[in-house]
Order: structure tokens, then sequence, then C-alpha cells
């Protein structure tokens, strides 16, 4: 990208923090994500603010308590929270109600499929509604951590306690137990649903090539990982955890298997969360002092978006486009920035 202006071996960091609109949304925020030309800045608590390229803001109520959990697909906002609701929103910001758990249990986590799909998760039970078809459940064997759908077919990944569970909902039988011991708390899939990655309770990623379900362990970080991000391309797993962004090769067929990761963008304060560019090599990176960087993938160079001195970066996501940047701190002072 044009703004990117040191050289292939320079690492100095250029700004373009003066180019930032500030976004002062007075709600604690937890995830932002873009619903067409607007950010929606999921608060902790109901509400969700909704805030377009002039920074004008549009306050949503979306839940009677906590929102505990968000995915978006780009379209529309699905959210859990802990009123046993399952909510989404549009682009247009309208709020509908897709399910209430019976016993009225949180909603931990949801998951967007491509098509329309879309799961949540109650405890122990995983469930998947799919167009006009009846909602079909799964119980694991403990509380649910994450749940994530594969990018081709209708395949649900389901991360708990001592590992994570691969189901095919429309399959009957088809739940297969990938086990690892400890708690994981979050799952992806790699874009070319050639691997499973999921966050540990501990400091650590774990990982399963899927062709043969060989193990990838992922280690070395001081604090637990919150945070993941897939580059344009899907070639390598940018993570949180670290006072460096630590990026995983997944470009060969054995993944990050007996490689080392790159660390880039390394500050005297944890990355709190990373966001990966939709089209070219580039990320933006959160810090828990407050500071957002862009980085970009290829040799380390760095543009700063946001000084540090506020408290940790809550929030970051892209445009579908590429051509705007959200983020807000835990507070909910945020920004956009146009390229």
């Amino acid at each position: 990208m044009k703004e990117f202006t040191p050289a292939p071996d320079s690492t100095s960091i250029v700004s373009v923090t003066d180019r930032v609109k500030p976004v002062a949304l007075g709600i604690g925020v937890t995830s932002v994500h873009f619903l067409g030309p607007r950010a929606a800045f999921v608060g902790g608590e109901e509400n969700v603010a909704l805030v377009d390229a002039k920074g004008e803001i549009t306050t949503v109520a979306v839940h009677s308590g906590g929102i505990l959990s968000t995915a978006s697909d780009g379209k529309r906002l699905v959210m859990g929270g802990d009123d046993g609701k399952v909510v989404s929103l549009d682009a247009k910001g309208e709020a509908t109600l897709l399910a209430t758990d019976p016993k009225r249990r949180w909603i931990d986590a949801v998951a967007l499929h491509p098509d329309g799909a879309f799961a949540w998760s109650a405890g122990k039970t995983a469930t998947v509604k799919s167009g006009k078809a009846e909602e079909k459940s799964l119980e694991v064997p403990s509380t649910v951590g994450g749940l994530a759908f594969a990018p081709k077919g209708l395949r649900l990944a389901i991360a708990h306690y001592n590992g994570a569970t691969l189901w095919f909902p429309n399959m009957e039988g088809s739940a297969e137990f990938l086990p690892w011991a400890g708690s994981h708390l979050g799952v992806t899939f790699s874009p070319d649903n050639k691997f499973l990655v999921t966050t540990m309770h501990e400091a650590a990623l774990h990982g399963w090539r899927l062709a043969d379900n060989r193990h990838m362990r992922m280690t070395g970080y001081p604090g637990r990982v919150r945070s993941m991000s897939w580059s344009a391309g899907g070639k390598g797993l940018a993570t949180s955890g670290a006072d460096t962004v630590i990026i995983w090769p997944f470009g060969s067929k054995d993944g990050p298997m007996g490689k080392e990761p790159a660390m880039l963008a390394p500050l005297q304060a944890r990355v709190s969360v990373v966001a990966c560019h939709p089209k070219n090599d580039i990320l933006a990176a959160g810090y828990s002092d407050g500071t957002v960087l862009m980085v970009r993938l290829e040799d380390g160079a760095e543009i700063l978006v946001r000084r540090n001195g506020t408290p940790p970066v809550a929030a970051l996501a892209w445009n579908a486009k590429g051509t705007l940047l959200a983020f807000a701190d835990e507070n909910g002072d945020g920004g956009l920035l146009e390229l």
C-alpha cells in the first residue's frame, strides 16, 4: 500500500495519527465488526454503537444484559447474551431475535456460516440452525469454549475441555473427537480447510492437521492468546499474547510443524488484539498500552495509527475492501482510519 513508505529493509515507524477520526463511544467495548459501510462497536452490556465514516454514532439496544459472544460476515452481526438470547443486527441497524435458550442459559459462543447458517452454544450444548431447516444440537463433554464453521461444507468445530469436536449437523453420527489435554477456549479453521487451531487457557495454541489429525503444538507465549487472525491468502496466523505479534506459518502441508514463527512489531507492551487486512499482507495490532500499529508482513515496516497512554486496545477490524480500519480501547475511546 502507498502509505507504507519505509524501504524494504527498514523497520522505522511512520505515522498517520493525524488522519484518524476520533470516536468517543461512551461504552466499554469488547469487539468491532463492519456492517456494510458502518463500524459496529459491541459493548460489554446491552448496546452496539454503529459509526459511519463521518463519525456519527447510532446506538442500538440488542440484549437485556451482558453481550458474551459475537460473529459477523459483514452483512449481519450475530451476538449471544447472558439473557439466553441469540440476536442478529443488520446493516440498517435492525435487531432480530434468532433463538432463545429454553433454560435461559448464557450464550457463550456464536458462529456464522457464509450460506447464512448460524450456531450458538449454551453450557455443553452446541446448536446449528440452517435456513428453514430444524435446529440440530450436539452435547459435548464439557462447556463449549468456542465455535467455528469450516470454510467449505456445513461442518462445525466445537472447542471444549480436553480437545475439540468436529460435527456435520446434517449427518447422523458424524461427530469426531480431536483430543488434547487442557481447556480449549477458541477455535478457527484455516482458510484452505486443512488445519484446525484452538486457543487454550494456558499460554499456547494447539492445532490439528485435518488430513491425519496430526498434532501441532504452538507454545512459548508469556500470556494467554485471546486474538487470532488469518492473513490474506491464509498462509499465516497472526496472534496476540506476547510483546510482539506472533505469526505462525501455514503455507506448506505441514503447517507450522518444525518451523519458527515470525515475530513482528515489538513494543514494551503486550499485544491485545490483531486483525489482518482482507486483501494485502498487512495487519493491524492493538497493544495493552493503547498503541495501534499497522504492520507489513513482508518486512515488518510499521505505521503508527494511535499512540500509547490509554487502556488496552480491545477491538480492531477492517472493512471488506480494506479501506477502513476501526479500533477502540476497553473504555470505548476509538477511531476510524480511512486509507
